[in-house]
Protein backbone atom coordinates (compact mmCIF):
# COMPACT_ATOMS: atom_id res chain seq x y z
CA UNK A 1 0.00 0.00 0.00
CA UNK A 2 1.33 3.37 -1.29
CA UNK A 3 1.64 6.08 1.45
CA UNK A 4 -1.08 8.22 0.57
CA UNK A 5 -3.30 5.34 0.68
CA UNK A 6 -2.28 4.33 4.04
CA UNK A 7 -2.67 8.14 5.44
CA UNK A 8 -5.83 7.64 4.02
CA UNK A 9 -6.72 4.74 5.36
CA UNK A 10 -5.46 6.24 9.05
CA UNK A 11 -7.75 9.46 8.57
CA UNK A 12 -10.53 7.24 7.65
CA UNK A 13 -10.36 5.46 11.10
CA UNK A 14 -9.62 8.43 12.91
CA UNK A 15 -13.17 9.76 11.27
CA UNK A 16 -14.93 6.64 12.66
CA UNK A 17 -13.38 6.97 15.99
CA UNK A 18 -14.20 10.24 16.30
CA UNK A 19 -17.77 9.73 15.07
CA UNK A 20 -17.97 6.77 17.93
CA UNK A 21 -16.66 8.96 20.78
CA UNK A 22 -19.23 11.47 20.00
CA UNK A 23 -21.76 9.35 20.13
CA UNK A 24 -20.56 7.81 23.92
CA UNK A 25 -20.24 11.38 25.23
CA UNK A 26 -23.39 13.91 25.52
CA UNK A 27 -23.42 16.75 24.08
CA UNK A 28 -22.94 19.66 26.67
CA UNK A 29 -26.29 21.43 28.00
CA UNK A 30 -27.27 24.53 27.06
CA UNK A 31 -27.90 27.45 29.30
CA UNK A 32 -31.36 27.84 29.98
CA UNK A 33 -32.85 31.07 29.01
CA UNK A 34 -34.50 32.85 31.32
CA UNK A 35 -36.24 35.29 29.18
CA UNK A 36 -37.86 32.43 27.26
CA UNK A 37 -40.89 31.67 29.47
CA UNK A 38 -41.83 31.98 33.15
CA UNK A 39 -42.15 28.35 33.59
CA UNK A 40 -39.74 25.46 32.50
CA UNK A 41 -39.95 21.63 32.21
CA UNK A 42 -36.63 19.97 33.92
CA UNK A 43 -34.91 17.18 31.88
CA UNK A 44 -32.64 15.61 33.64
CA UNK A 45 -30.66 14.25 30.28
CA UNK A 46 -28.72 16.16 29.13
CA UNK A 47 -29.42 18.31 32.32
CA UNK A 48 -31.55 21.19 30.58
CA UNK A 49 -34.44 23.36 31.45
CA UNK A 50 -37.29 23.47 28.64
CA UNK A 51 -39.23 26.49 28.53
CA UNK A 52 -43.03 25.99 28.00
CA UNK A 53 -44.35 29.19 26.25
CA UNK A 54 -48.40 28.08 27.30
CA UNK A 55 -48.78 27.04 30.26
CA UNK A 56 -51.75 24.73 31.07
CA UNK A 57 -53.83 26.64 34.22
CA UNK A 58 -57.14 27.80 35.20
CA UNK A 59 -57.90 31.28 36.40
CA UNK A 60 -56.89 31.03 40.08
CA UNK A 61 -61.31 32.41 40.25
CA UNK A 62 -62.22 29.83 39.05
CA UNK A 63 -60.89 27.20 41.99
CA UNK A 64 -64.07 27.21 44.33
CA UNK A 65 -64.47 25.67 47.60
CA UNK A 66 -60.78 25.13 47.90
CA UNK A 67 -60.61 29.32 49.12
CA UNK A 68 -58.48 28.37 52.11
CA UNK A 69 -56.00 26.70 51.51
CA UNK A 70 -55.86 29.37 48.15
CA UNK A 71 -55.60 32.00 50.66
CA UNK A 72 -52.61 30.45 52.21
CA UNK A 73 -50.74 29.00 49.38
CA UNK A 74 -51.27 32.37 47.60
CA UNK A 75 -49.91 34.29 51.34
CA UNK A 76 -46.95 31.81 51.04
CA UNK A 77 -46.31 32.39 47.45
CA UNK A 78 -46.52 36.11 47.87
CA UNK A 79 -43.53 36.23 50.71
CA UNK A 80 -41.33 33.99 48.96
CA UNK A 81 -41.71 36.20 45.51
CA UNK A 82 -40.59 39.54 47.85
CA UNK A 83 -37.63 37.50 49.41
CA UNK A 84 -39.32 36.96 52.91
CA UNK A 85 -39.80 33.57 54.98
CA UNK A 86 -41.79 30.67 53.28
CA UNK A 87 -42.32 27.20 53.75
CA UNK A 88 -42.33 23.92 51.35
CA UNK A 89 -45.82 23.12 50.73
CA UNK A 90 -47.37 20.14 50.45
CA UNK A 91 -50.90 19.65 48.51
CA UNK A 92 -52.36 16.56 49.69
CA UNK A 93 -55.57 14.77 49.25
CA UNK A 94 -58.88 14.18 47.19
CA UNK A 95 -58.14 13.63 43.63
CA UNK A 96 -59.17 16.10 41.34
CA UNK A 97 -60.06 19.29 43.50
CA UNK A 98 -57.10 21.07 42.02
CA UNK A 99 -53.99 20.75 43.96
CA UNK A 100 -52.21 20.98 40.92
CA UNK A 101 -54.45 23.73 39.53
CA UNK A 102 -53.97 25.83 42.28
CA UNK A 103 -49.94 25.16 42.07
CA UNK A 104 -49.50 26.98 38.51
CA UNK A 105 -53.30 29.54 39.23
CA UNK A 106 -51.02 30.82 42.32
CA UNK A 107 -47.45 31.39 40.24
CA UNK A 108 -49.55 33.48 37.63
CA UNK A 109 -51.40 35.52 39.71
CA UNK A 110 -48.56 36.40 42.08
CA UNK A 111 -46.27 37.46 38.77
CA UNK A 112 -49.36 39.27 37.83
CA UNK A 113 -49.81 41.14 41.00
CA UNK A 114 -46.02 42.03 41.55
CA UNK A 115 -45.90 42.87 37.34
CA UNK A 116 -43.06 40.68 36.69
CA UNK A 117 -41.86 37.40 35.70
CA UNK A 118 -39.38 37.08 38.23
CA UNK A 119 -40.76 33.78 39.71
CA UNK A 120 -40.38 30.99 37.26
CA UNK A 121 -41.88 27.45 37.99
CA UNK A 122 -40.02 24.80 36.99
CA UNK A 123 -41.65 21.41 36.99
CA UNK A 124 -39.95 18.27 37.94
CA UNK A 125 -41.27 15.15 37.34
CA UNK A 126 -41.60 12.06 39.95
CA UNK A 127 -39.10 9.78 38.07
CA UNK A 128 -36.38 12.20 37.95
CA UNK A 129 -36.69 13.60 41.61
CA UNK A 130 -32.86 12.07 42.07
CA UNK A 131 -31.49 14.39 39.98
CA UNK A 132 -32.82 17.28 41.55
CA UNK A 133 -29.41 18.42 43.12
CA UNK A 134 -28.63 19.01 39.62
CA UNK A 135 -31.42 20.84 39.22
CA UNK A 136 -30.42 23.01 41.88
CA UNK A 137 -27.13 23.38 40.79
CA UNK A 138 -28.30 25.09 37.82
CA UNK A 139 -30.84 27.30 39.37
CA UNK A 140 -28.75 28.78 42.62
CA UNK A 141 -26.91 31.24 40.59
CA UNK A 142 -30.06 32.63 38.58
CA UNK A 143 -31.45 36.28 39.30
CA UNK A 144 -34.49 34.98 39.96
CA UNK A 145 -36.89 33.00 41.93
CA UNK A 146 -37.78 29.40 41.72
CA UNK A 147 -40.84 27.57 42.40
CA UNK A 148 -39.73 23.55 41.68
CA UNK A 149 -42.88 21.70 41.77
CA UNK A 150 -43.37 18.02 41.35
CA UNK A 151 -46.97 16.65 41.00
CA UNK A 152 -48.72 13.70 42.13
CA UNK A 153 -45.62 12.65 44.24
CA UNK A 154 -45.07 9.70 46.31
CA UNK A 155 -43.03 6.38 46.92
CA UNK A 156 -43.13 2.38 47.14
CA UNK A 157 -41.63 0.18 48.96
CA UNK A 158 -38.01 0.17 47.68
CA UNK A 159 -38.20 3.78 46.71
CA UNK A 160 -35.02 4.96 47.94
CA UNK A 161 -35.30 8.29 45.88
CA UNK A 162 -36.89 10.48 48.98
CA UNK A 163 -32.91 10.39 50.05
CA UNK A 164 -32.53 13.34 47.02
CA UNK A 165 -35.78 15.06 47.69
CA UNK A 166 -34.95 15.15 52.13
CA UNK A 167 -31.40 16.46 51.18
CA UNK A 168 -32.98 19.46 48.95
CA UNK A 169 -35.24 20.19 51.46
CA UNK A 170 -33.63 21.01 54.45
CA UNK A 171 -30.67 18.56 54.66
CA UNK A 172 -26.98 18.48 53.24
CA UNK A 173 -24.34 20.59 54.04
CA UNK A 174 -25.87 23.08 51.20
CA UNK A 175 -29.52 22.62 51.70
CA UNK A 176 -31.58 24.36 49.52
CA UNK A 177 -30.81 27.50 47.67
CA UNK A 178 -32.33 30.93 49.12
CA UNK A 179 -34.37 31.52 45.61
CA UNK A 180 -36.22 28.36 45.82
CA UNK A 181 -39.08 26.41 47.33
CA UNK A 182 -40.84 22.98 46.91
CA UNK A 183 -44.09 22.46 46.15
CA UNK A 184 -45.72 18.91 45.59
CA UNK A 185 -49.01 17.74 45.19
CA UNK A 186 -49.86 13.75 46.31
CA UNK A 187 -52.68 11.50 47.08
CA UNK A 188 -50.98 10.85 50.34
CA UNK A 189 -50.68 12.76 53.42
CA UNK A 190 -47.11 11.22 54.19
CA UNK A 191 -46.29 10.34 50.31
CA UNK A 192 -46.14 6.43 51.58
CA UNK A 193 -49.01 3.73 51.31
CA UNK A 194 -50.48 3.00 54.26
CA UNK A 195 -50.05 -0.81 54.20
CA UNK A 196 -46.20 0.19 53.43
CA UNK A 197 -46.18 1.82 56.99
CA UNK A 198 -47.97 -0.64 58.78
CA UNK A 199 -46.12 -3.26 57.16
CA UNK A 200 -43.04 -2.15 58.31
CA UNK A 201 -44.26 -1.31 61.91
CA UNK A 202 -45.38 -4.86 62.35
CA UNK A 203 -41.91 -6.33 61.22
CA UNK A 204 -39.54 -4.04 62.12
CA UNK A 205 -37.50 -4.43 65.44
CA UNK A 206 -38.11 -1.28 66.47
CA UNK A 207 -41.69 -0.31 64.58
CA UNK A 208 -41.46 3.59 65.22
CA UNK A 209 -37.83 3.79 63.78
CA UNK A 210 -38.73 1.69 60.58
CA UNK A 211 -40.85 4.19 59.36
CA UNK A 212 -39.44 7.51 60.97
CA UNK A 213 -37.21 7.76 57.87
CA UNK A 214 -39.65 7.60 55.15
CA UNK A 215 -42.50 9.80 57.29
CA UNK A 216 -40.04 12.46 58.57
CA UNK A 217 -40.16 13.60 54.36
CA UNK A 218 -43.20 15.20 54.96
CA UNK A 219 -42.37 16.69 58.09
CA UNK A 220 -39.62 19.24 55.09
CA UNK A 221 -42.80 20.74 54.28
CA UNK A 222 -43.67 23.21 56.74
CA UNK A 223 -46.63 24.23 54.67
CA UNK A 224 -49.92 20.77 54.51
CA UNK A 225 -52.92 21.67 52.81
CA UNK A 226 -55.67 19.41 52.97
CA UNK A 227 -57.93 19.11 49.63
CA UNK A 228 -60.79 17.36 50.76
CA UNK A 229 -64.23 15.54 48.44
CA UNK A 230 -66.27 18.32 47.65
CA UNK A 231 -70.25 18.63 48.82
CA UNK A 232 -73.14 18.99 46.30
CA UNK A 233 -73.07 22.95 46.77
CA UNK A 234 -69.92 23.12 46.05
CA UNK A 235 -69.25 20.83 43.04
CA UNK A 236 -72.67 22.94 41.71
CA UNK A 237 -70.87 26.14 42.45
CA UNK A 238 -67.89 24.98 40.48
CA UNK A 239 -70.05 24.08 37.63
CA UNK A 240 -71.59 27.35 38.08
CA UNK A 241 -68.56 29.48 37.89
CA UNK A 242 -66.89 27.61 34.67
CA UNK A 243 -70.47 28.04 33.11
CA UNK A 244 -70.09 32.04 33.46
CA UNK A 245 -66.89 32.20 33.04
CA UNK A 246 -66.97 30.50 29.19
CA UNK A 247 -70.37 32.03 28.75
CA UNK A 248 -72.48 29.74 28.51
CA UNK A 249 -76.20 30.69 27.83
CA UNK A 250 -77.86 27.62 29.77
CA UNK A 251 -80.88 27.17 31.93
CA UNK A 252 -79.56 27.28 35.44
CA UNK A 253 -81.77 24.65 36.35
CA UNK A 254 -81.18 22.17 33.38
CA UNK A 255 -77.44 22.91 34.42
CA UNK A 256 -78.01 21.98 37.71
CA UNK A 257 -79.91 18.54 36.99
CA UNK A 258 -77.35 17.84 33.85
CA UNK A 259 -74.54 18.61 36.01
CA UNK A 260 -75.95 16.25 38.77
CA UNK A 261 -76.71 13.63 36.47
CA UNK A 262 -73.16 13.70 35.45
CA UNK A 263 -71.65 13.48 38.51
CA UNK A 264 -73.70 10.18 39.62
CA UNK A 265 -72.65 8.35 36.27
CA UNK A 266 -68.91 9.54 37.33
CA UNK A 267 -69.37 8.38 40.88
CA UNK A 268 -67.59 10.98 42.24
CA UNK A 269 -67.65 15.00 42.51
CA UNK A 270 -65.01 17.05 42.29
CA UNK A 271 -63.42 20.00 40.39
CA UNK A 272 -62.19 17.86 37.46
CA UNK A 273 -65.69 16.27 37.28
CA UNK A 274 -67.12 19.63 37.02
CA UNK A 275 -64.93 20.99 34.00
CA UNK A 276 -65.26 17.52 32.29
CA UNK A 277 -68.88 18.29 32.57
CA UNK A 278 -68.50 21.76 31.44
CA UNK A 279 -66.24 20.55 28.45
CA UNK A 280 -68.99 18.48 27.67
CA UNK A 281 -72.01 21.02 27.34
CA UNK A 282 -69.82 23.25 25.65
CA UNK A 283 -68.83 20.83 23.11
CA UNK A 284 -72.94 20.31 22.73
CA UNK A 285 -72.92 24.11 22.77
CA UNK A 286 -70.98 24.79 19.72
CA UNK A 287 -68.69 26.49 21.87
CA UNK A 288 -64.76 27.04 22.33
CA UNK A 289 -63.40 26.96 25.61
CA UNK A 290 -60.86 29.92 25.44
Amino acid sequence: MSAPDTLSAVNAKLDTLLELIGRAVPAAARKPDWTAADAFVWVPQPGELHPVKKVNRVDITLLCAVSQVRDLLLDNTRRFARGLPANNALLWGARGMGKSSLVKAAHAAINQEEGSAALKLIEIHREDIESLPGLMAEIRPAPFRFIVFCDDLSFDNDDTSYKSLKAVLEGGIEGRPENVIFYATSNRRHLLPRDMIENERSTAINPAEAVEEKVSLSDRFGLWLGFHKCSQDDYLEMVRGYADHFGLDFPVDDLRAQALEWATTRGSRSGRVAYQFIQDLAGRLGKVLS
